[in-house]
């Protein structure tokens, strides 16, 4: 699904932009196509706009065109975001342990703060993508709170 910002035809006042959630299939290709470059630009796929136009078969001026009124819509629903809160033993690889354990889990980090220990412990939280896990939430808690160096540990699901 694509998220289109009509402008408004010549007359009509809206007061600001009016969004519309359209499924992209009865969009014309055009939109799919500036998505696309976008995602090619900011992921580093393409160099630059040029490139990224071609790669999808995209006139430049039509890019220019739609690129700052057309965006994918993201469902926050349908995604599971979880918060851990841990307290860290102050040495040399614990937080990339858990990390790397939170990997192997199936976890996708969205954010990673590590505030300054205090008497040798850390407090760190870390927000995660959950719906790709290939283990129960409470056994990544499990995992985790064996690791050496987790001092306490909390996983709260949003």
């Amino acid at each position: 699904m694509q998220g289109v910002n009509p402008k408004p035809e010549s007359g009509e006042d809206h007061g600001g932009s009016q969004y519309l959630l359209v499924d992209s299939k009865v969009l014309p290709e055009a939109f799919s196509k500036v998505v696309r470059a976008k995602q090619l630009l900011a992921q580093g796929k393409a160099k630059s706009l040029s490139e990224a136009t071609k790669a999808v078969g995209l006139s430049r001026s039509a890019f220019y065109k739609y690129k700052d009124c057309v965006f994918t819509y993201q469902n926050t629903n349908a995604r599971q975001i979880a918060t851990l809160s841990a307290e860290l033993v102050d040495e040399p690889g614990v937080l990339s342990e858990m990390l790397s354990t939170l990997f192997r889990c199936g976890a996708n980090i969205l954010t990673i703060n590590q505030n300054i220990p205090v008497d040798s412990v850390a407090p760190v939280s870390i927000s995660m993508r959950t719906e790709a896990l290939r283990v129960s939430v409470d056994a990544l808690s499990a995992q985790l709170q064996a690791l050496d160096g987790v001092v306490g540990l909390r996983i709260l699901s949003n």
